[in-house]
């Protein structure tokens, strides 16, 4: 086995520990915050008030 085939599994060993990684943020994430905090931004108020005198 070569540098490159192990190194080729390392990235699939990495790429499977940022993935389980972002699944426990999410879960972690959705189970702390509700989703009216988790959809609401400052952003959104000012892009909703826009659309409101465009309309």
């Amino acid at each position: 086995m070569d540098i490159w085939n192990l190194m080729e599994y390392a990235a699939w060993a990495l790429s499977a520990v940022f993935g389980l990684f972002i699944v426990i943020d999410w879960l972690r994430t959705d189970s702390t915050y509700s989703e009216e905090v988790l959809t609401s931004s400052r952003e959104g108020e000012l892009e909703a008030l826009t659309e409101e005198h465009h309309g």
